[in-house]
Order: structure tokens, then sequence, then C-alpha cells
């Protein structure tokens, strides 16, 4: 249980880091940290930060820009409504632009801003 409850952390700083406007995947989580088959362990982590407001959760979405995890949050449909307040076009429960939008953590965060501990 620590050893998920530690990777989840990671996650959570990780996903706090995600600019406004902008969207990553499970599996660009799970890769930056060292972890590249666990993207499902990384929803697993998105969803149990429901009650943490300060984690954007609506950001991250499955590797093709669906909203995957959208049953996960309150009220229908929450986790676009969060998106398209940003500025994010959503369209039958996909993010419009998702390769523009994408936001890779490996590649645009400095090493020392990685979670590592």
């Amino acid at each position: 249980m620590a050893g998920k409850q530690h990777f989840y952390e990671k996650v959570y700083e990780l996903a706090k880091q995600i600019p406004y406007g902008r969207v990553t995947s499970y599996g660009a989580i799970a890769r930056c940290l060292g972890a590249g088959r666990s993207a499902r362990m990384v929803g697993y982590a998105m969803n149990a930060s429901h009650n943490m407001p300060e984690i954007p959760a609506h950001r991250v979405v499955n590797r093709n820009g669906l909203l995957s995890g959208r049953h996960h949050f309150d009220g229908t449909n929450l986790m676009q409504q969060l998106l398209e307040s940003e500025g994010v076009e959503v369209k039958d429960h996909q993010v419009v632009h998702f390769d523009e939008l994408f936001w890779d953590p490996a590649s645009e965060l400095p090493d020392d801003a990685i979670p590592t501990h």
C-alpha cells in the first residue's frame, strides 16, 4: 500500500504541472515517472484525486485524446466543461486538436521538475 501511495503522490506532483489549456495522457505521465507500463495506475490515481481540487485530473486523457475518465467526475459532462472553460475544444468526448494541445512532461519539463522521491 505504501508503494502505491508513493506512486500516486508522484503522479499528483506531475499532474499539478500540466499547463492550463493543455492535456496529457495517462501513459505520458507513467513514462515520465519511469513506469511506462503503469498508465492504468495513473488512471487510478486520477480517479482517487477527486476530493483534491488542486489536482487537475480533467487535463489527463487517454492516448487518443478521449475523455476516458469522464464517468468518474460528478455531473454529466463536468470533465468536458472544465476543459472547455480552459479553451480546450471537445467533440464526442474527444479533445479536438489533441496533437497540438498535448503536453509531454518528459520532453517539456526540466529534469529537476520531475518527481523522483
